[in-house]
């Protein structure tokens, strides 16, 4: 079961970077078959039963992250912890333990309902497996209090799924070092400006905190804005995305002339590998795409969207994301390949998990979280995590209070809220008659 982290699995690891993945249960929750349906997900995915350690390759040369099988003492089982107004918050911010299980399941108990939440590490999901195991875990739950339930008929003895990048083409070195050189010099030729960290110097901040605001529109309202965005021919995740832009180049202030920003957008590998991934896969099977737009403080972001739509679409279809894995080993000497103004994830509409009888299940969420956010640097970018459960529309925008401030993040959201509302209130797409 061990098994080398691929490049793209090693940039998590230093980034200490987590899915955390929650809803609300109202209803006579049973802890013991919880307890049990997370543990014949552990028993399902090797991945679940594994923690990251150093190796060497026959025993020469630099050590390599690796996935390694965890002792029988350390197999990862269902916590349970006290409820309340912040016990959410505080799951969020209690990190993994160094080398210990990849995944962490809690019962968060209260009177009237309770929280289950998934923290999984990066190194082995990404958002569609995350999801999928969450919906997994209630399924058996289900299964479980049913008597239907039948456990993999393997035993869970196969071995950690391979990296998805291996399943991707190969590119010869000549082609990769082309396509390095000409991210390099885009990079130089066009650096883009991120947000300056507005934290404050207050006892407060200095004990840092993940925090998250959220934007979340209701059903009707999320009805209204992908109405607009099909009669504009543009998708939602780029009207997102020019939001977030806009929202960046007014915190950026200086006027109205545009700057150069970034939005970083995750290619989904999963049915672009051969052969392809199923959901329920947990390794990270995703790529980026890094666009570089001009964006003034009164873009339009209809027109802004529809560039994001467009560019992203032609990078897929030029396979741009085969070339974005195979250059990760440089990240490290060309950090600039991964400087952005903005990251859109977008998971797009996804249904809840099923609801065993007897139990509501309301409020779902997934939040990505990292412990490292390098406050050195004076500036970064700001994540918009995008989720549609229940048709409702979630963007949830974390931050670390030792480099944004509230305030900063807050008015982003707000921007970000308005952006999109006042597009649902139109009748008619700016430009869709001319555009026939």
């Amino acid at each position: 079961m061990h098994r080398t982290l691929c490049p793209a699995e090693t940039l998590y690891v230093a980034q200490k970077s987590r899915a955390v993945v929650s809803c609300t249960v109202r209803g006579d929750l049973d802890e013991e078959l919880l307890a049990a349906a997370f543990d014949a997900k552990v028993t399902e995915h090797p991945s679940l039963r594994c923690r990251v350690g150093l190796e060497r390759h026959d025993g020469e040369g630099a050590p390599s992250p690796a996935l390694q099988p965890l002792p029988e003492s350390e197999r990862p089982r269902l916590l349970v912890r006290p409820g309340g107004p912040t016990a959410l918050s505080d799951e969020f911010n209690t990190p993994l333990d160094d080398g210990g299980p990849l995944v962490r399941a809690v019962l968060l108990r209260g009177e009237d309902e309770h929280v289950v939440v998934l923290s999984l590490d990066h190194v082995i999901t990404d958002g569609h497996s995350a999801i999928a195991l969450y919906n997994a875990l209630w399924q058996t739950y289900a299964e479980l209090a049913d008597g239907t339930y039948e456990p993999p008929a393997d035993g869970g003895e196969r071995g950690c799924p391979p990296p998805a990048t291996d399943l991707l083409p190969q590119v010869g070195e000549e082609e990769v070092a082309q396509y390095l050189a000409r991210r390099v010099e885009r990079t130089r030729r066009s650096p883009v400006s991120a947000l300056p960290y507005g934290a404050t110097g207050t006892p407060e901040a200095a004990r840092a905190r993940i925090e998250v605001q959220r934007v979340l529109l209701e059903p009707e309202e999320t009805t209204r804005l992908l109405r607009f965005a099909k009669a504009a021919e543009v998708s939602v995740h780029g009207l997102i995305g020019a939001a977030m832009l806009i929202a960046v180049r007014r915190g950026l202030g200086g006027g109205d002339e545009a700057r150069a920003l970034g939005c970083m957008s995750p290619v989904d590998l999963r049915t672009r590998v051969t052969p392809p991934l199923g959901r329920e896969v947990m390794v990270p099977a995703v790529a980026t795409f890094l666009d570089v737009l001009e964006v003034a403080a009164d873009a339009d972001p209809v027109a802004l969207g529809r560039l994001v739509t467009a560019n992203l679409h032609t990078a897929i279809e030029r396979r741009e994301f085969v070339h974005e894995t195979r250059i990760l080993p440089h990240v490290a000497g060309n950090p600039a390949l991964l400087a952005t103004s903005v990251i859109v994830t977008n998971m797009g509409a996804r249904p809840g998990p099923p609801a065993p009888r007897g139990l509501e299940l309301t409020d779902m969420r997934l939040v990505p979280a990292r412990e490292n956010y390098y406050p050195q640097a004076g500036r970064g970018p700001l994540l918009a995590c995008v989720v549609s459960f229940d048709g409702r529309l979630g963007i949830d925008i974390p931050y670390s209070t030792e480099c944004f401030g509230d305030e900063q993040v807050r008015a982003v959201r707000d921007s970000v809220r308005t952006t999109l509302l006042t597009l649902a209130d139109r009748t008619e797409p700016a430009g869709a008659a001319a555009q026939g």
